[in-house]
């Protein structure tokens, strides 16, 4: 609810306070007095369209402040937390526009985007009017309207849950019939491929031991005779083994006194012949690794050329033909059995259509049922507001499935019996129009709302019997809410809980407008104003206290 308005150099304004109250509150005052400046400075604090040039003449800068009242679990405190902001039971928005055009914005004294003011003001105000392009003549928020009527939230929740679902169903199958498409495509190449790479069957690591393999056996065949020879030199019957073990003989049979002198040199020799059987043992063993057949060699080197030349042609490192082989037999796999994933995605996805469109159907069915009833329920309104002549028509048609349904729904009129239907604002007079909108609103709010209501002349073209139709209407609404009214019928006035006089007046070459709270006699003198004009007379007055 709105408890606070503070406007400061906005238009003919340049310095106002305002303290709202629950109920009907009615503002009242001659043509032109500044009545829609409040309007435009209310918008303006909530971020609505509106003046390009708000900031008053001569002022350097234009400020408006509002403050409301926020119960627990109003929408608002949700977008206040997702925005990181301070969440109280009073929330102030306040906005400057500077004479240059400049603005900037406050939420509870925090920085705050124009877009943040505008989604704040969508659970806060609604405005209706004749020229309300926001509320119940935007025919895009008539579904949304009829719902609400109706308490379909749990429907449209289930609802949208099915839809995603299917969405996300007709998405998995959308996109394995690409994949599986494009697979087609190549299939004669993956089989071959797979085949080829199949029968080469190459191993991870292969292309570096077959190189280790080949390098070794070419570097055999260089040094191969020279280790032969020196195998030769060393276990020959007149090699080096030989010779030491023959001198080794020689020296072991000699006796005597000489021997001693033997013992050194028969060690050394031991020794020697020692070292020579191990040196002509590792020099057998070289030769028998080193030892292979020109075949093997060949070999080796066909099967290394094979894996370079498959790695060339598939532009993949030798290492990488076995997983490539991998990735091409899952396409293939994917292939031979890509019918059967199909079919399972297929089945899938008609299943979550098939509940979706059960679900559709009992919420078109739901809609359809509110929708008489809110037929209903509107022309029982208009009789009081006479217009018992005029027909009302929720009408419901075919529109794309979608996360609310698959139905648009348009509030549509005719005035009178026979008469063509259309839309509200294209169909009804400015009169007529004013009286719909307030019997469509009346049905709509059949609970304590969290907003407030702003009227702007709805009564305009209407007097008599039928505006205090309107007023009793506007005092109804206001019973559990706050509703603000900007009207010139002195029988809607009269019905108000709160009551302000906006006036303008030059001063010292300056015009401003102005805005006073009217106590009970001043409310005697305004609503005789509004019924005789600017010479009050008695009469008036009488009739002015017959009213309120």
């Amino acid at each position: 609810m709105l408890r606070h308005l503070d406007i400061r150099d906005i238009l003919l304004i340049d310095h106002l306070e305002l303290e709202f109250e629950a109920g009907l509150n009615v503002l009242t005052g001659e043509t032109g007095a500044g009545k829609s400046i409040l309007l435009d400075s209310l918008g303006f604090v909530l971020g609505w369209r509106g003046r390009a040039e708000l900031v008053r003449s001569g002022a350097e800068q234009g400020e408006v402040t509002a403050v409301f009242d926020v119960p627990q679990g109003h929408a608002v405190r949700a977008l206040l937390l997702e925005a990181g902001l301070p969440d109280d039971d009073e929330l102030i928005l306040r906005r400057i526009n500077t004479k240059e055009g400049r603005k900037t914005a406050f939420v509870n004294s925090r920085r705050a985007s124009g877009e943040l003011l505008r989604q704040l003001s969508e659970h806060l105000v609604e405005l209706h009017g004749q020229h309300d392009d926001r509320g119940l003549l935007n025919p895009r928020g008539h579904r949304d309207l009829l719902d609400d009527y109706a308490g379909l939230a749990p429907k449209l929740t289930e609802l949208r849950k099915l839809w995603r679902a299917r969405s996300a169903a007709f998405e998995a199958k959308r996109a394995a019939e690409v994949r599986i498409a494009a697979a087609r495509e190549e299939e004669e190449f993956l089989r071959h491929a797979v085949a080829e790479l199949e029968e080469l069957n190459p191993q991870t690591g292969e292309d570096e031991a077959l190189d280790k393999d080949r390098r070794r056996m070419q570097a055999a065949e260089k040094v191969g005779a020279d280790i032969a020879r020196a195998q030769q030199s060393l276990r020959s019957e007149k090699g080096a083994e030989g010779t030491a073990h023959e001198a080794l003989r020689w020296l072991e049979s000699i006796g005597g006194e000489p021997a001693e002198l033997m013992v050194q040199p028969i060690a050394a020799l031991e020794r020697a012949s020692h070292e020579l059987a191990l040196a002509a043992d590792a020099i057998e063993q070289a030769l028998s690794v080193l030892s292979f057949s020109s075949s093997d060699l060949e070999a080796c080197e066909e099967r290394l050329f094979a894996i370079r030349a498959m790695a060339r042609k598939h532009d993949v490192l030798p290492d990488e033909l076995s997983e490539f082989t991998r990735e091409l037999s899952r396409r293939l796999t994917l292939i031979d059995g890509s019918d059967a994933e199909l079919a399972d995605l297929e089945k899938a996805a008609q299943l979550a259509d098939t509940s979706y469109q059960t679900a559709a159907e009992k919420l078109s069915a739901a809609r359809r049922k509110a929708a008489a009833k809110l037929d209903q329920a509107v022309m029982k309104e208009l009789a009081p507001l006479k217009m018992e002549r005029a027909i009302f028509t929720t009408e419901i048609t075919e529109a794309d499935a979608g996360p609310e349904g698959a139905d648009a729904v348009s509030f549509t009129v005719a005035t009178n019996p026979g008469a063509p239907s259309g839309p509200l604002a294209k169909i009804a007079s400015g009169g007529e129009l004013s009286r719909f909108l307030l019997a469509l609103k009346v049905c709509l709010t059949n609970e304590a709302s969290n907003v407030t209501m702003i009227f702007d002349e709805i009564d305009r073209g209407v007097g008599g019997a039928t505006a205090d139709a309107v007023g009793r209407r506007l005092k109804a609404l206001g019973a559990d809410g706050q509703v603000l009214v900007v009207t010139h019928s002195p029988q809607v006035a009269a019905l108000g809980a709160h009551h302000w006089r906006v006036s303008k007046a030059v001063t010292k070459g300056v015009t401003l407008s102005t805005v006073a709270a009217l106590n009970a006699d001043e409310r005697v003198d305004e609503v005789a104003r509004m019924i005789s004009g600017d010479t009050i007379t008695d009469e008036a007055r009488a009739a002015a206290k017959a009213l309120l």
